[in-house]
């Protein structure tokens, strides 16, 4: 038995499909930990999704800022964007029913070694504060109140994180730290607009993942394909390899920390 963590997915189906062949994966015996963006970009949401979801048990999914996205266009009544694939899910005839799946996923997931998310944790927060932030948000997006959050779930407003936060501010604000974030200052605050390697950052910046961290276990996330899933960093597990981007998907087996890749690096 082992567990696996597989890297942001986008709609590649046919290349996680190759890439569970690659590490033999028996659906009775080994798990999976998606770090989440299932959908969008890539040629395949619909079967990507169905598939995911049919696992049941033997895999687990957190919300990635493209899964969000998903759910905003159908519960908050948003267009789609230029560069969307999402066109095969909204017009699915089981939608309703993947979409009602995914508004029940988490915004963390840990066991007894390892922490998944899609974009990290910020180094403000300790491991019990993530934990309470994510369930609060849960929460809201599993109740009759998704209505209102996905309404208003789009924003770079609050960039800093305060206990004072309340209503959509601060739902808004967790959010972004879970699925956005990628450069932060040393206070907190979110910087959006860089999106590339890990050079001309802006200054005051660094990744959320070179400050001294208050969560002591290792972190698992996706989300930052530039970063070619390097971190530099002990404990610290990029595993966005831009698989979308014509790279590779990558999964990492928690037991040894071994990295399988498809299609495989030459």
């Amino acid at each position: 038995m082992a567990t696996y963590a597989i890297g942001d997915v986008q709609g590649c189906y046919e290349t996680l499909r190759y890439l569970l062949e690659r590490i033999n994966f028996d659906r009775d015996l080994d798990r999976l930990w998606f770090v989440g963006d299932l959908v969008n970009r890539g040629p395949q949401s619909l079967a990507t999704l169905r598939f995911v979801h049919d696992l049941g048990g033997c895999a687990i999914t957190v919300l990635g800022n493209h899964d969000l996205h998903l759910l905003a266009i159908f519960y908050g009544g948003h267009e789609t964007r230029n560069g969307d694939t999402l066109d095969d899910v909204l017009q699915a005839p089981d939608c309703e029913q993947l979409v009602g799946w995914l508004r029940t996923l988490p915004l963390m997931h840990e066991d007894e070694k390892h922490v998944i998310v899609h974009a990290g944790i910020p180094h403000i927060w300790n491991l019990g504060f993530a934990r309470l932030a994510a369930r609060e948000v849960e929460t809201v997006i599993g109740s009759s109140a998704c209505i209102e959050y996905f309404e208003k779930m789009y924003g770079n407003s609050p960039e800093v994180w305060k206990d004072s936060l309340f209503g959509m501010d601060r739902h808004r604000a967790i959010t972004n730290y879970f699925t956005r974030m990628r450069l932060i200052s040393g206070d907190g605050t979110l910087e959006f607009s860089h999106k590339g390697a890990l050079v001309s950052v802006p200054e005051g910046y660094e990744p959320w993942f070179r400050f001294q961290r208050l969560v002591d276990k290792p972190i698992i996330f996706g989300h930052w394909a530039a970063l070619e899933g390097e971190t530099g960093v002990d404990h610290v597990s990029a595993i966005d390899t831009g698989c979308v981007w014509g790279r590779n998907l990558t999964a990492l087996r928690l037991d040894d920390g071994r990295r399988f890749q498809w299609p495989e690096a030459s």
